[in-house]
């Protein structure tokens, strides 16, 4: 019997042509990917320009408000405190010196 390899070697061709797409498969699907990401890198840089730095600016420019209006109210309100305690102190001294009087 004489060994018939055509079937054989068909078959190994197929598997070789196979192989030989399925690497193409993979490199385009990478080259995709890559182009991909990209594509969203220089979408979300422009997002940041756009978008994200000018309302972190004035969340900033807000936050300084705030902390300007805060300082000022601490600021009151150490005045009243001290003005309460004075107000206070002199209350007290005033009533320690009083004589005190007889109840009917």
């Amino acid at each position: 019997m004489d060994p018939n390899l055509s079937t054989t070697n068909v078959l190994l061709a197929i598997m070789a042509a196979v192989s030989i797409l399925e690497g193409l498969v993979v490199i385009g699907v990478f080259a995709g990917a890559v182009m991909i990401y990209r594509h969203v890198a220089r979408t979300l840089a422009s997002i940041e320009t756009h978008h994200i730095s000018p309302a972190s600016s004035r969340v900033n420019a807000i936050l300084d408000d705030i902390k300007a209006v805060t300082t000022i109210i601490r600021l009151a309100a150490e005045g009243v405190d001290t003005g309460a305690r004075s107000g206070l102190t002199w209350l007290f001294d005033r009533l320690r010196s009083r004589p005190e009087q007889g109840t009917p």
